[in-house]
């Protein structure tokens, strides 16, 4: 923990909100209505990647929390988005590489931010549902064999 209270998850699940919500980027087209964010499976999916671990729910409503009362995250409608100052944060941080992403956040965190403390909760059957989520889109879809088929309809 930093010396204003920051705590290395505040800065996995942001680091993890940040990549979620970049990777989705070049699947939407202009036109959707889809508003911009990721939904919880999404973040969950990109924490497990960043530390081979899902964040359980009181440590994501935790950091979410003091992310959003810090002014970084907002969260609307279970759409989870990057403020300009989440943004600003993100693009100012220090580069050490991949291996070190979350640690380098947390220090820009420590060094800028203050935590902040949001009325924002995290029901159990929300957690849940997410992680069944991601669990079913990351179970592998088995390959049709080409054997058997002719070709003919």
């Amino acid at each position: 923990m930093g010396e204003n209270g920051w705590h290395w998850t505040d800065a996995w699940i942001f680091v993890s909100l940040v990549i979620a919500s970049g990777a989705g980027r070049h699947r939407r087209s202009a036109a959707t209505r889809r508003p911009e964010g990721v939904r919880l499976a999404d973040v969950l999916s990109t924490a497990d990647h960043l530390n081979r671990s899902i964040p359980d729910r009181h440590e994501v409503e935790t950091a979410v929390r003091r992310l959003v009362g810090a002014g970084l995250v907002s969260v609307s409608d279970g759409w989870f988005r990057i403020t300009p100052d989440g943004e600003q944060l993100w693009r100012t941080r220090p580069s050490a590489g991949v291996g070190t992403m979350v640690d380098t956040v947390q220090g820009a965190l420590i060094r800028r931010h203050t935590p902040g403390e949001a009325d924002w909760r995290l029901g159990e059957d929300d957690h849940a549902a997410a992680v069944q989520e991601y669990a079913v889109r990351s179970i592998p879809m088995p390959r049709r064999s080409p054997e058997g088929h002719s070709g003919r309809p």
